[in-house]
């Protein structure tokens, strides 16, 4: 999977909210300033060569839709991040945070008890 710039996540960003969309569409689902309408364009085109989207044809008129979940996308990046930020060590990424007081004992706590539920399978 090739990484996104800023931009193209931006649109990844309104394509997962909406599911699908024309590029109008994208449009109005980004924060302003609103690129002009051949940016968001180009840039889904580009998103369509990376393989992230697709799109089904109506006339020239083209309905955009993400082939690459926010979860899958998510997962890949965070492992990027803390291979590249955190030697590989999601314990390390938590004992960053926890140094810099960016995360709350209470935050820890519940963090906890998510991987205990993941690790016994119980929801």
């Amino acid at each position: 999977m090739k990484p996104l710039t800023r931009a193209e996540e931006q649109i990844m960003q309104a394509l997962w909210k909406l599911q699908e969309a024309f590029v109008k569409e994208i449009i109005a689902e980004l924060p302003p300033p609103k690129p002009h309408y051949n940016t968001v364009s180009t840039l889904v085109k580009i998103l369509v060569e990376k393989g992230f989207v697709d799109y089904k044809a109506f006339g020239k008129s083209h309905r955009y839709y993400p082939l690459v979940s926010k979860s899958d996308y998510s997962k890949r990046t965070l492992r990027h991040f803390v291979k590249g930020y955190f030697e590989g060590s999601f314990s390390n990424m938590v004992s960053f945070f926890a140094k810099e007081k960016d995360i709350s004992i209470h935050e820890l706590e519940s963090l906890l008890e998510e991987i205990k539920k993941s690790k016994t399978g119980k929801s």
